[in-house]
């Protein structure tokens, strides 16, 4: 196999997941052609881009004049039988869109690619879909949660992919669960394999005589949800308890979460750092006695399918605490491998902090019974094996099939 990744932009700094799952496939030897459709913008990237292997090819821009369009119009109907018949098929199509897909349909045939893998059913899919129609090949995708909750989701859109694509994966068994219910036979060919880490490459320590510090790693969006994280710094700060938050990350919020922090006097308790490289979140992670994940349901339907950086504390032996949004609970099972409390509910969260701050005991246990479930479900080696069987068109590992349960 040789497989051709489509990317909506590569690299990009908070999407680690989709570097681990193409470095794990490179380790065991398939081949990978990397498609983005835009070029980065992120000033700083992570070590771990310097690994991969994989070509990549940034597309040229979306914007193009009519004139090229037809240019590029004109060879390609020679080249691929099947344009004319997606371009006055009832689908309504982007001249970007297909731009694009004529650039990658002819690297698949020039470069041998026998599949195309997307992530986001979105723009890359939409790209992938119409390329691979072109070239004769299959293709696949990973739908995220964005592509699934968020308002902007278009039903007949996304029905199209599901039923033509020959495999989908999403990231969570309630991602899984809603898809089957939502899209009914459409989505028959859904399987949920989650995202992992190379588990080996981080080394477990059990959370003891840690700095007092909570640490909180994402984009600064409303998803996020950090504005609960700080209400409930200003609830422990008003109960004398003595703590240090750090928050990780940039974005569109930055100032309006700084002036949250202001108001409730606590600068030089809870922090901003900016967004930082991976290597860098690690060791912050090691030197936190909490990670708190205080996700929400946004109001346009975003929300976080399964945070990488919550199974990266989880794997190092950061005690967790987190909320019930989508797939969480699958990782955070309450009461034995971190805490759950409700969305939106800053004096809950302010309460498990401190729990986990005060009951040093407790947060040990989280931190072994969350590396046990992380090595056994959360395996990045293992899970991209399953994808590996739908690139070729092998029946997967069916969903909840390697499911175990940790105990306390």
């Amino acid at each position: 196999m040789r497989i051709g990744y489509v990317l909506k932009m590569y690299p990009r700094l908070s999407e680690t997941f989709i570097v681990n799952e193409i470095l794990a496939h490179e380790r065991a030897g398939l081949s990978i052609d990397i498609f983005s459709l835009r070029p980065p913008v992120d000033g700083r990237f992570h070590e771990m881009l310097g690994r991969v292997n994989a070509e990549v090819t940034w597309l040229p821009s979306l914007r193009i004049r009519g004139s090229e369009l037809w240019d590029a119009l004109r060879p390609a109907a020679r080249e691929f039988p099947r344009l004319w018949d997606i371009m006055t098929s009832d689908e309504p199509i982007e001249t970007g869109d297909l731009y694009q897909s004529l650039i990658i349909a002819r690297e698949v045939r020039n470069r041998g690619l026998t599949h195309l893998h997307a992530h986001f059913a979105s723009s890359a899919t939409t790209v992938a879909r119409l390329a691979a129609k072109l070239a004769d090949v299959t293709y696949s995708f990973t739908a995220h949660a964005k592509d699934i909750f968020h308002e902007s989701v278009i039903d007949d859109d996304l029905r199209r992919k599901l039923e033509d694509a020959s495999a989908v994966v999403t990231v969570s068994d309630f991602n899984f669960d809603y898809l089957r219910d939502r899209f009914g036979s459409a989505a028959s060919g859904v399987q949920r394999i989650y995202n992992g880490l190379q588990v080996g490459a981080l080394p477990f320590s059990e959370p003891i005589d840690r700095p007092r510090r909570i640490i909180s790693v994402g984009r600064l969006i409303e998803k996020k949800g950090f504005e609960y994280l700080i209400d409930a710094c200003a609830l422990l700060a008003q109960s004398g308890c003595e703590f240090l938050c750090d928050i990780i990350g940039d974005g569109e919020r930055y100032a309006e979460l700084g002036t949250r922090i202001e108001r409730h006097a606590l600068s030089g308790r809870v922090r901003l750092l900016g967004a930082m490289p991976q290597e860098e979140v690690l060791a912050a992670l090691r030197e936190s006695a909490v990670f708190a994940a205080p996700c929400v349901i946004g109001a346009d339907g975003n929300r976080d399918g399964l945070p990488t950086v919550l199974l990266e504390a989880m794997a190092v032996g950061t005690p967790c605490v987190s909320t019930d949004v989508t797939g969480i609970p699958e990782a955070i099972i309450d009461g034995e491998t971190g805490d759950i409390v409700p969305q939106h509910d800053a004096a809950n969260l302010a309460k498990a902090i401190e729990r986990l701050l005060n009951d040093p005991p407790r947060g040990r246990r989280y931190a072994v019974n969350a590396r046990r479930l992380v090595e056994e479900r959360f395996d990045i080696d293992r899970n991209t094996a399953q994808m590996r069987q739908l690139f070729g068109g092998a029946a997967p590992v069916p969903a909840g099939a390697e499911l175990v349960e940790v105990g306390g």
